[in-house]
């Protein structure tokens, strides 16, 4: 059977909600890249194709998982061994196409286990998505039994966390939703360079996919009900999303931002 060495890993990284599917599957069709397809595992994501790690639902799933302190995995865990790595790659391999050098996975939890992945694969290209928290949150909200505020916190926590982590990443491009679908073909230029590849572009993006969760925010925001909930959530969190490039008033405000040290 091969071994790990020899290939290019290209891990997709970004909470639940935050476009990483659209991404993966616009990635995988570059001739190049090897992506997992018709796995039978919600979204294709490798978390749900292994027995190294646990997956983000052992955690609490979307919207909690990061809070768990062991959910976030760095080159110090325990489960960095010569034969989990082996392991890891044989059980991702049955996906892979392995005549193709480079193998992409993408899972929500890769955003606060970046180290630990470039430890397991040293060779590993991470390219982070971030998207609005209001985006991320509310159609989180959807899923889980969590209050706004909770969902809000946790987006904040997770970034928290990738931005101590990404000063230790070899290979690193941090995107934004926002970019990926009002400048598409721009933007996966910039990821197809950042991977030294061919440009392959096959997007078919919705260019107002925050919209309808903007609409919902400035609804709540107006209800008598939900406005207190909306007024304490901009107080205790706006100025460190703006850090982030976002706004919780001006919901259309989107900074690029770099990936800073702490």
């Amino acid at each position: 059977m091969s071994k790990p060495g020899g290939y290019k890993f290209v891990f997709i990284c970004g909470l639940h909600r935050s476009g990483t599917s659209p991404l993966f599957r616009i990635l995988r069709e570059q001739p190049e890249i090897s992506g997992f397809d018709n796995t039978g595992v919600p979204e294709d994501e490798g978390q749900h194709l292994q027995s190294v790690f646990p997956p983000a639902k052992i955690h609490g799933g979307p919207g909690c998982f990061g809070f768990a302190p062991e959910a976030h995995l760095t080159e110090h865990s325990d489960l960095i061994t010569a034969e989990n790595r082996q392991k890891l790659f044989k059980e991702w391999s049955r996906y892979w196409d392995l005549t193709k050098p480079y193998l992409l996975e993408k899972s929500p939890p890769n955003l606060i286990r970046t180290r630990f992945l470039q430890a397991i694969f040293p060779d590993s290209y991470f390219i982070v998505l971030s998207r609005h928290p209001v985006a991320v949150s509310l159609s989180t909200s959807k899923w889980a039994n969590l209050s706004l505020e909770v969902l809000m916190e946790h987006w904040l926590h997770c970034h928290r966390v990738f931005k101590q982590d990404c000063r230790y990443l070899r290979h690193l491009l941090v995107i934004k939703y926002e970019d990926l679908i009002q400048t598409g073909e721009m933007t996966l230029g910039k990821v197809y360079r950042f991977l030294d590849l061919t440009p392959h572009f096959s997007a078919d993006l919705n260019p107002g996919g925050n919209e309808r969760y903007f609409s919902d925010w400035t609804k709540l925001s107006a209800e008598s009900k939900s406005q207190p909930v909306v007024r304490r959530i901009i107080e205790k969190y706006e100025q460190e999303v703006q850090l982030y490039g976002y706004s919780l008033t001006d919901l259309r405000k989107s900074s690029p931002v770099e990936c800073i040290e702490p």
